[in-house]
């Protein structure tokens, strides 16, 4: 069989895949930053959403003295924050500050170049309504951001888990769509699926079960359920905890009872770990091209994802493990997606002298 290497399309444009590979970094690291927002309680420090004005931070001591005064009116600081000082203040609301206008930052990054690449006439007609959807999904995303800090300015001083779970799950979600296009984008022929085989329906698989993974790790993090029994790889002393199933109806102990929450977070790691054992060994069986290579990756993700997740574990949630553990899922997901959807490697072939003349001229336009 000969290879088929072609010119990329319209689509392919490297400055396309460069920029939309700048723009998957910058989602990669709003979603860490977002951990750390969380993992340092600065969320609920901005009261309020402007998203037009609001560029600028307080830059005096009235401003700051303003900004305490308005945060000092809501239930977090009377119930929690009340002995924070101007200080600590000024960090937390910097840290969400930073959130914000990197969300505000990454829009600009891609729409301006989007409208550029456009007007230029650099964007194949089948990707502009892939990258105006993500365009209109990032908007969305920003409405959901606020609507989840909204859930923590009431009486119960916490955001909604349901809220924290769904701003994170649209986060991943555009990253991980950013992703495939830009892995299309390499191959331009590929944006479109075929006819999957068996080891790409288990890679399709993977992908799904990470995504519900990554679900349970926002209800852990909503419902502060990695606080308790910091133990491994029992929980506390006994492999089925009591109070697993306390409430009623049962099904909302997996999203209420932060017992059954990290319950269902080990359990996910298993069967996470069993899935991504078996795509990468019958990708390694595949053939000796890139599919070897990626399944070598995955597994390296995969074990250092584990490691992180013991570590942030019996350490009690550090910040700093914390986004690390958060970075693991991700760069584990970069990998599967990578794994699944390049075009998979096969045996070189010297194609024959009546195809040789149509080979170059393939290679080189």
């Amino acid at each position: 069989m000969n290879i088929r290497i072609s010119r990329p399309g319209v689509g392919g444009d490297s400055k396309v895949i460069g920029w939309l590979c700048f723009c998957s970094m910058m989602v990669f690291s709003l979603i860490l930053l977002g951990g750390a927002v969380r993992l340092t309680g600065s969320g609920l420090s901005m009261v309020d959403w402007k998203p037009v004005t609001g560029v600028l931070p307080p830059l005096s001591d009235t401003e700051w003295l303003h900004a305490f005064e308005q945060y000092r009116q809501f239930p977090e600081f009377r119930e929690i924050n009340y002995s924070m000082n101007l200080g600590e203040f000024r960090f937390i609301f910097l840290m969400e500050y930073a959130h914000r206008m990197l969300a505000r930052l990454t829009g600009i990054v891609f729409l301006v170049p989007l409208l550029v690449f456009l007007f230029m006439g650099r964007i194949g007609p089948r990707l502009v309504p892939r990258l105006w959807g993500l365009f209109v999904l990032g908007g969305i995303q920003a409405m959901i951001g606020w609507y989840m800090v909204q859930s923590g300015l009431v009486d119960n001083p916490a955001v909604s888990q349901y809220r924290l779970t769904l701003h994170l799950m649209v986060a991943v979600i555009i990253y991980a769509y950013m992703i495939r296009l830009v892995i299309g984008l390499f191959h331009s022929d590929q944006l479109g699926d075929g006819q999957a085989s068996f080891v790409d329906r288990l890679g399709g698989f993977a992908i799904v079960a990470l995504f519900v993974m990554i679900a349970s790790g926002g209800l852990m993090a909503g419902t502060h359920a990695g606080f308790i029994f910091n133990t491994f790889p029992t929980m506390g002393g006994s492999w089925v905890p009591d109070h697993l199933w306390a409430m009623s109806p049962v099904w909302l102990n997996v999203f209420e009872n932060t017992i059954a929450i990290q319950f269902v977070h080990r359990v996910l790691a298993l069967v996470i770990f069993m899935i991504v054992c078996a795509y990468a060994f019958l990708l390694y069986r595949r053939n000796s091209g890139i599919d070897r290579l990626m399944s070598l990756v995955m597994i390296i993700m995969l074990a250092n994802q584990i490691a992180l997740g013991v570590a942030t574990l019996l350490n009690g949630v550090p910040a700093a493990l914390g986004v690390a553990h958060q970075a693991g899922a991700m760069l584990l997901l970069t990998s599967i997606l990578i794994a699944r959807f390049q075009v998979p490697g096969k045996a070189k072939t010297v194609p024959s002298p009546a195809r040789s003349m149509e080979f170059r001229n393939e290679v080189h336009p």
